[in-house]
């Protein structure tokens, strides 16, 4: 048989199916172990105190009294906007800041430049746990503790944005720049009124995936904050575990106050994120 024979040979459908039917099983597993937590979390935030550790997961008299409890009980609206005013801020800053780092390390040449983005690169492999004793020294030596100068400022730092980023600008024509180098336009001029209009695709999906992480981050508020006023609503919520040990229904009706919004906003942008990452192209 020749080689454009096995080419055109069709492809033979009935022996594709059962792989296709355990892909879908596979599939179908692990889309249920997902939702699984997350509907028994939203089924117990509806549930009366004496019902909550039944077997049923659907409640039998669905209650809003756990959250009236969370939000009228407890400082809860003051946790909320702690961790809204913290992502913004974070996500805002970041951005600005990322962008131009980005823009440098792919378009402008200055010695050190390689070293300085395999430095950047290389952080992908420590984790917050290993720094997190030197970072609160750091924040203790500069008095950012129970702030959010001290919230926000280690927080700015991503090296997963400045890398998709400066991926992103390297796919960018350098025509476009060149075009306005030409008409007088200087570095600044060319990232403010060039670039950063090109990059909105990729900043929204950064901005959410920004603002989702700060929105969820637990363990750097929990080392640096002790002060209750200042709290983030994942230190607040394991704060709950304690007070209300015996009553899970209020954990889980905080819980599910939380995770609304994040899984608002995936529904909402899950298209916009896939598709920025997936153009950004890795070069």
């Amino acid at each position: 048989m020749t080689e454009a024979a096995r080419v055109e040979r069709p492809i033979d459908l009935a022996a594709l199916r059962p792989a296709r039917i355990i892909l879908h099983l596979a599939g179908l597993i692990l889309a249920l172990m997902t939702i699984a937590p997350l509907f028994w979390m939203v089924s117990m935030s509806f549930k009366g105190g004496d019902e909550v550790f039944g077997v049923n997961l659907v409640p039998e008299h669905p209650t809003l009294d756990n959250f009236l409890y969370v939000f009228t009980q407890v400082n809860f609206l003051r946790y909320l906007w702690n961790s809204f005013f913290v992502a913004a801020a974070v996500t805002i800053i970041a951005l600005f800041f990322h962008s131009m780092a980005g823009y440098a390390l792919a378009r402008l040449r200055f010695p050190g430049r390689d070293i300085i983005f395999l430095s950047m690169f290389a952080t992908f492999l420590i984790s917050q746990p290993v720094i997190i004793v030197p970072l609160f020294i750091l924040a203790r030596a500069l008095h950012m503790l129970d702030s959010y100068t001290g919230l926000i400022v280690p927080s700015i730092f991503n090296a997963f944005g400045i890398f998709l980023l400066r991926q992103f600008y390297l796919a960018v024509p350098r025509e476009l720049e060149e075009a306005a180098v030409i008409d007088g336009a200087g570095y600044f001029r060319v990232y403010w009124s060039i670039i950063l209009p090109l990059s909105r695709p990729i900043l929204s999906a950064l901005a959410i995936l920004f603002f989702l992480a700060n929105w969820n981050s637990f363990l750097w508020p929990l080392t640096i904050t002790s002060n209750q006023d200042l709290w983030m609503v994942q230190v607040a919520i394991a704060s709950f575990r304690q007070q209300y040990s015996a009553s899970w229904n209020y954990i889980m009706a905080a819980s599910t106050v939380v995770a609304l919004p994040t899984v608002v906003m995936f529904v909402i942008f899950q298209r916009r994120i896939i598709e920025s990452i997936k153009t950004s192209g890795i070069k």
